[in-house]
């Protein structure tokens, strides 16, 4: 495998800084990655060349950023192997986009007595918007246990299937635990009792390929600020024929054909879901962090951070009073700890001291810090960036955490 990490990390500028004196070590990629220069240039590039308003003006700043802009979704067409551009639908991040899917397929197709099926693993946006819109229609949230292990429990997720199951939701790698879910076979279960499936892929859109027709799922969800890209920018990847049937999630400017005061037409997809000026350089930043991906290649990345996981836990698990949150068979670039006798606020905040950039809390995920009963833990994320030598860093800033706290 060609992957020359240290060449990688020159392509992103904030790595060569640091923090609280000391070099950064930033090890909290599940909540944003750091972005190359490339995607920097683009959106500075934008405001400098091709400021303008797309899909509006028939002037050449305007036709330019609409071609930018529309050559991402072409980007991404491939990048997950969509069967057309028209299924991509560009919002704000994963979160706008699974409340378009709740709102809009809730509004036209939940009732009364209907069900949607999600895990206990989901992130807390996949879990509100579903109830939300179970609330509006009087149906019913079901929720699939998870193992002790942070691993579906795939008998009960079978089990709770229905006929009355119209929609399921899951996440393909959970960001609190870093479980990476059988997202074929979930789906497949679901699709033969007639359900249309959601799944969520925030995490995992940055560290493996995802093939929307391979998955054989309905809908997919992720951002770009996950992916190396601005932030404020999000997809929602829709089948075709699915998304012409569902109504508009928000009227206004350039989602219309015509307007009358007493009608309105919608336009064709994937506009009709894109009200509103969008965040264009947001947009074509995004196109130049799938550029960088697809140079360095998601298998090669994939490769890598599985190696590196595996050094990593290596490296933790002798880290005295260290207790892994999560420990499933198949995981990818989520690392879940506690430390005995220490909250992980106060150990976040002194491995900060040692410039090294961790997470902690329950990372929108409140049911699964409930089930493992820990008020929060400390998460250390991987990115295609790190190497051994940051998980060595971790390491010595949690023996120094041990040493305050002299356990």
């Amino acid at each position: 495998m060609s992957f020359d990490v240290n060449k990688l990390r020159s392509q992103f500028p904030i790595l060569a800084t640091s923090a609280r004196g000391r070099p950064l070590v930033y090890l909290d990629n599940a909540a944003t990655t750091q972005k190359p220069l490339r995607v920097i240039e683009a959106c500075q590039n934008y405001y400098l060349k091709t400021n303008a308003n797309v899909h509006r003006g028939v002037h050449y700043l305007s036709e330019k950023a609409t071609q930018e802009y529309e050559d991402v979704r072409k980007k991404l067409t491939k990048f997950i192997n969509a069967s057309s551009h028209e299924e991509i639908i560009f919002v704000r991040g994963t979160t706008e986009a699974i409340n378009l899917i709740a709102s809009s397929f809730g509004s036209a197709f939940l009732k009364t007595g209907d069900e949607i099926l999600i895990t206990a693993m989901e992130h807390h946006s996949n879990i509100v918007p579903w109830q939300l819109a179970c609330q509006k229609a009087g149906a019913k949230l079901v929720v699939a246990p998870i193992t002790k292990r942070g691993e579906v429990d795939v008998a009960k997720f079978k089990e709770l299937l229905s006929q009355k199951t119209r929609l399921v939701s899951f996440v393909h790698l959970s960001n609190a635990l870093g479980t990476l879910n059988d997202a074929q076979t979930l789906t497949r279960w679901a699709k033969e009792i007639g359900a249309l499936v959601h799944i969520d892929c925030a995490q995992s859109v940055s560290h493996l390929p995802v093939d929307v027709q391979n998955l054989g799922c309905d809908f997919i969800s992720f951002s770009s600020h996950k992916m190396y890209g601005p932030t404020g920018v999000g997809v929602l990847w829709g089948r075709k024929d699915i998304l012409n049937k569902l109504p508009p999630y928000q009227g206004g400017g350039d989602m219309i054909r015509t307007v009358t005061f007493e009608k309105t037409e919608y336009a064709d997809l994937p506009h009709k879901f894109e009200a509103g000026t969008p965040n264009i350089e947001g947009v074509i930043g995004l196109g130049a962090a799938i550029d960088f991906l697809n140079e360095v290649d998601l298998k090669n990345i994939h490769e890598y951070e599985s190696e590196l996981l595996k050094t990593a836990i290596m490296k933790l698990s002798k880290v005295p009073g260290l207790r892994f949150i999560g420990e499933a068979e198949s995981r990818a670039s989520v690392i879940s700890f506690v430390l005995e006798g220490v909250h992980p606020h106060d150990i976040g905040t002194i491995v900060d001291q040692q410039g090294v950039a961790i997470r902690t809390g329950h990372h929108c995920a409140q049911p699964v810090m409930d089930f493992f009963e820990v008020p929060a833990t400390c998460r250390a994320s991987l990115g295609l960036y790190n190497t051994a030598s940051d998980i060595d860093s971790l390491v010595e800033a949690l023996l120094t955490v041990r040493k305050v706290f002299r356990r």
